[in-house]
């Protein structure tokens, strides 16, 4: 089933205590073609977890998946039917790429870089489960003496899998180093099911070079949009060979923070909206002159009427 094209080339990379319902909504309102919802555990929503169910709310706006993670196949499938079921979500995408510690040490996420044909089993259970497309996102590979990504993109389109993300870089960088966009052109040509290039994303810039080295048509975003839905319509403009438009003016991205918030808040209640605002808001003034003692006032956020007073005065005091 082709699930992606030319027609939803930008996605926003699912990112665990980022990527929920208001945050999503933000950045599909300002040209996010596909969102991901935080991954959840397999394991919690079987168990019936209620607060890893409350993460899979879909947004409106864009394309939007659901990502689970474990490493039982059966177990994977059940809990596949239900986040499909919770969502209502366009595609499941299994995450076979996070690589932190306490989840590729468990044998879950990047782990199953490690052991392909379990990773290949995983996904056949999936596809078999739901009647959505079912995608993975996986890393290069563990580390530079073992590159997997072809190898685990093979298998994923052999075992049912409509589309594949590789980020460039193995389990053992982390987050570190440059993204590698060559080696995801080798998963590129490796397979005929589409593959969205994620890594170093940050700018209308780099998504040229990443396109032109990896030959991929299709591009995830992460942390660059922290705090940024506009990095999407300047990635817009590049693909259509436009000049990137300007930040808005600070007001304005002031008004979508508040938005986002009030969004988070109808979403989760007042106090785990605020928070969270702690460090989106602290976002949506990156780069901004004299910020900091505003971004001081942020970090002891309380009350929603926190969140307003202090956006009323940095639209009066900060341009």
């Amino acid at each position: 089933m082709q699930l992606f094209s030319g027609d939803t080339p930008l996605f926003l990379a699912p990112m665990a205590g980022v990527t929920d319902y208001a945050f999503r909504t933000v950045c599909a309102q300002h040209g996010a073609d596909v969102t991901v919802t935080e991954m959840v555990s397999s394991r919690a929503l079987v168990y019936q977890d209620r607060k890893s169910r409350g993460l899979l709310r879909r947004n409106e706006g864009s394309l939007c998946g659901a990502q689970i993670f474990g490493n039982d196949p059966a177990m994977m499938a059940e809990a596949a039917q239900i986040a499909a079921g919770i969502s209502g979500c366009d595609f499941l995408d299994i995450n076979m790429g996070c690589p932190m510690p306490k989840i590729a040490n468990n044998g879950d996420g990047s782990a199953l870089m490690r052991d392909i044909p379990l990773a290949g089993r995983i996904i056949r259970a999936v596809a078999d489960a739901v009647s959505v497309p079912v995608t993975v996102k996986t890393r290069l590979g563990w580390d530079r003496s073992c590159p997997s990504a072809v190898a685990l993109a093979r298998a994923a389109e052999e075992n049912g899998a409509a589309a594949i993300t590789v980020h460039g870089r193995t389990k053992a960088m982390l987050y570190s180093g440059r993204a590698d966009w060559d080696a995801i052109g080798e998963v590129v040509r490796a397979v005929s099911i589409p593959v969205i290039a994620n890594g170093d994303i940050s700018d209308p810039e780099q998504l040229l070079r990443c396109r032109a080295h990896s030959g991929a048509s299709l591009f995830m975003a992460g942390r660059a949009a922290f705090g940024d839905p506009w990095l999407f319509e300047r990635l817009r403009a590049a693909l259509r060979g436009k000049t990137p438009p300007e930040l808005p003016p600070l007001a304005d991205r002031v008004d979508t923070a508040l938005q986002q918030f009030a969004l988070a808040l109808e979403d989760k209640g007042e106090h785990i909206a605020c928070l969270e605002a702690r460090k989106h808001f602290a976002w949506y003034l990156r780069g901004v002159p004299h910020s900091g003692f505003y971004k001081e006032q942020i970090s002891n956020i309380s009350a929603f009427s926190d969140i307003e007073r202090l956006a009323k005065e940095i639209k009066r005091d900060l341009r």
